[in-house]
């Protein structure tokens, strides 16, 4: 398998994990970039752009250099830091009430919930008892409102579960209210354009033609492995269609066409942000230092307060043991990450970022080849594992 880019001396692992991703993992079309200090240590890209036989395509357009993927709820990540950033600049306390700056929120038993709860999947509302369709969801107002109306599933800030979808309401909405700006505008204005990152929140119509399309692609058997392996406890959950985990999923139903322009042009922040691996690898750094001696979004303090652990334990969506900060997953067995300081967010399917302070790093993987994986993806695990080893060496 030929790939294209360059990793810096030491990082050669990396190399060797991503190729192995295509023949032995049954990667299509995928790119990783990391950072280490500010500074572009792995940019490869290798595959194809789409993935055959998806609307049509015959799979054979090479992945360039700035070919973009959807990367699903990576996108929650980037969310989190506008709010974090709004924080940081005094115009949001994480400690306030939702209500304080959404009136309408405060229905239904909401009146006490509290920033952070949105953001550390505390909020207790998951699902929505009316799913939107997908034109529905990518309208703010319509979004906004119900989650608004919604009644809790349990008491806001006593429990924790995964917001899949109503995540992006959640958090757009907050966005919206304090700036009056959409999450999309805000993101663009204040994290990618400061940064120069390659994300977007809402795709601008002239970049369409930089993404490929994506596909559920299955898994290849490991060799010698039976096909009948138990299935993990989130696969089972998500087949129950009276589940929490499949209610939370199916908010928005049925589930949109993520090669459809007009759902690339919505901004959700839950599932839909669109990114190079460079641009994810790229914010990430940014919120942990300075980018090739440039912008740095975060300060030290905000990075703690951020990574700091606020939800612990069986998830109820997602029914395995998670760990957030604010907005963001923490190094744990159902979602590992570099080390135990590292922070990041996975996307359903394959997509990665994550920054780790402690060594520095920055790290992004993108894919059009989307799996049934929630929080462990097996390329994107490799590949960190090769990371890990280069980090070790060079110590």
């Amino acid at each position: 398998m030929d790939v294209s880019g360059a990793v810096a001396e030491g990082f050669e692992p990396v190399r060797e994990a991503f190729v192995r991703n295509f023949e032995v993992l049954g990667d299509r079309g995928a790119a990783v970039t990391v950072y280490r200090d500010g500074h572009k240590v792995v940019d490869l890209w290798g595959g194809t752009r789409d993935v055959d036989g998806v609307d049509g395509a015959d799979g054979d357009a090479p992945w360039e250099r700035g070919t973009a993927q959807i990367v699903r709820s990576a996108t929650k990540g980037v969310a989190a830091a506008a709010l974090l950033l709004l924080h940081q600049r005094g115009e949001l306390d994480l400690d306030a009430p939702v209500g304080t700056y959404w009136p309408q929120y405060k229905a239904a038993g909401k009146e006490r919930t509290l920033v952070r709860d949105l953001l550390a999947h505390r909020a207790g509302v998951p699902v929505l008892d009316r799913p939107l369709a997908p034109a529905e969801a990518a309208d703010p107002d319509l979004g906004a409102a119900a989650v608004a109306a919604q009644t809790p599933v349990w008491e806001p800030g006593t429990d924790h579960g995964y917001h899949a979808q109503t995540y992006s309401w959640l958090t757009g909405e907050l966005v919206r209210r304090v700036t009056g700006r959409t999450v999309g505008a805000y993101v663009a204005d204040e994290i990618a354009g400061p940064v120069g990152a390659d994300l977007w929140l809402g795709l601008p119509p002239e970049l369409h033609a930089r993404v490929g399309r994506v596909g559920q692609v299955e898994a290849p058997a490991p060799a010698g492995a039976l096909r009948t392996r138990p299935k993990p406890a989130v696969t089972a959950a998500y087949a129950d269609p009276d589940s929490l985990t499949r209610r939370a999923f199916a908010a928005i139903t049925p589930l949109p066409d993520e090669n459809d322009p007009a759902y690339r042009s919505a901004a959700l922040p839950a599932s839909n942000g669109i990114a190079t691996a460079d641009g994810l690898a790229r914010f990430y750094a940014s919120l942990i230092g300075e980018v090739d001696g440039g912008v740095r979004l975060l300060r030290p303090e905000t990075v703690e307060r951020a990574r700091g652990e606020r939800s612990s334990g069986p998830d109820r969506v997602l029914v395995v043991h998670t760990r957030f900060g604010l907005g963001y997953m923490l190094h744990g067995a159902a979602s590992p990450l570099l080390s135990p300081t590292s922070f990041g967010h996975p996307g359903r399917g394959g997509a990665l970022g994550l920054a780790d302070p402690a060594s520095g790093i920055a790290f992004g993987y993108v894919t059009n080849a989307f799996r049934t994986s929630v929080t462990a993806d097996p390329r994107a695990q490799a590949l960190l594992r090769a990371v890990r080893t280069a980090v070790a060496a060079d110590r």
